[in-house]
């Protein structure tokens, strides 16, 4: 079974596509999307696939990626209809499309996103974040885009230093900027800064959901984030793993929750501004995370030290929690809390092959 034949799956999906939302302004429209085949943006495109083929939507989605065979594999439900053009693209080159005239949304979705990538291919990290914001950014200009949608990171906010509990969207936290790891966060940083800089000198209108640590049964095999290790050793019916002390506090969000936010960013949120995407009901420290998840498993928590390039692709933050009351100005809530979120993802995973 594919993740999209899943009952628990379809409900999710129907939920979100059923959501009060200004959907009327992508109905005729065409939206492009890169980090298609991704955590977030494969189960975005399940949602709008959805309102094309029950709502009548009428909304042409463009799926920007490296891999097409990939792609229609996981889209093979659509892949036929006439929404669906995958674009094979790397976003550290320019994207020359002449044949496209007007594209009316743009979410740059696409980036490195757990540890080992970090670790591994810090380059990659960098160019991706910052060269492919702005080549986005461009194209966005070039087509005349309504809207343009930069997805960035609950790693902007760095350390807490102490004074605050949660972050809102004006906290800037420390990072040290003269190591590896600082990639990731500070590249981050920048785009937003790209993504002002365009507003103000090229006139485009952009929004920025902060994207916390988001989960689901869209996460891919090779994801080494903590999270979805734990998920994967409770969908195969091992110990959780945990390669710390487990202190560390952050939000979380399940999938459904997280592209509800991002489409109400979309939607309703103004040019120019941050959103923190996250719940209360999703923050929780790092080994009462594993306990949940090995409760549920029925298994156990053991300990380990993590090999060196784990170690360097970890966050250094020991608190990482969102304040979300601008988010919900605009009328958004979360769903699930932490407990029924991850239970569903391993009810779903375990279904798929």
């Amino acid at each position: 079974m594919q993740v999209f034949e899943n009952s628990l799956y379809q409900e999710d999906i129907r939920y979100v596509a059923n959501l009060s939302l200004p959907w009327n302004d992508l109905k005729n429209k065409s939206i492009m999307i890169s980090g298609a085949t991704g955590l977030v943006g494969s189960f975005l495109i399940d949602v709008l696939m959805y309102k094309n083929i029950y709502n009548n939507l009428n909304c042409t989605i463009y799926l920007l990626g490296r891999n097409k065979s990939k792609a229609d594999k996981r889209f093979s439900y659509c892949s036929q209809t006439n929404w669906y053009h995958f674009i094979e693209y790397d976003v550290n080159s320019p994207l020359q499309r002449d044949d496209l005239t007007t594209v009316n949304y743009i979410l740059h979705m696409a980036s490195n996103t757990h540890p080992i990538q970090y670790s591994t291919d810090p380059i990659g990290t960098i160019t991706t974040n910052i060269i492919g914001t702005q080549n986005m950014l461009d194209f966005a200009y070039k087509h005349h885009a309504t809207r343009c949608v930069f997805t960035s990171s609950n790693e902007i906010y760095g350390e807490n230093r102490g004074d605050i509990e949660k972050f809102d969207e004006n906290y800037c936290g420390y990072i040290d900027c003269n190591t590896m790891r600082a990639g990731y966060p500070e590249s981050k940083r920048c785009s937003e800064a790209l993504c002002q800089a365009y507003i103000k000198q090229k006139g485009l209108d952009v929004v920025i959901p902060r994207l916390t640590r988001s989960y689901g049964p869209t996460l891919l095999n090779t994801d080494t984030k903590a999270l979805s290790q734990f998920l994967h050793k409770g969908v195969s019916g091992e110990n959780i793993i945990l390669k710390s002390a487990g202190t560390q506090y952050y939000s979380y969000l399940y999938i459904v929750d997280t592209v509800s936010g991002l489409l109400t960013v979309l939607l309703k949120g103004s040019c120019g501004e941050a959103y923190n995407v996250a719940d209360n009901a999703s923050d929780i420290r790092l080994k009462d995370l594993a306990s949940i998840i090995a409760e549920y498993s029925g298994k156990k928590v053991i300990f380990e030290i993590p090999d060196p390039v784990e170690s360097a692709g970890y966050s250094k933050a020991t608190k990482a929690r969102l304040d979300s009351r601008k988010l919900k100005q605009l009328g958004w809530s979360a769903k699930y809390d932490i407990k029924t979120g991850v239970e569903r993802t391993i009810d779903i995973l375990k279904t798929i092959n």
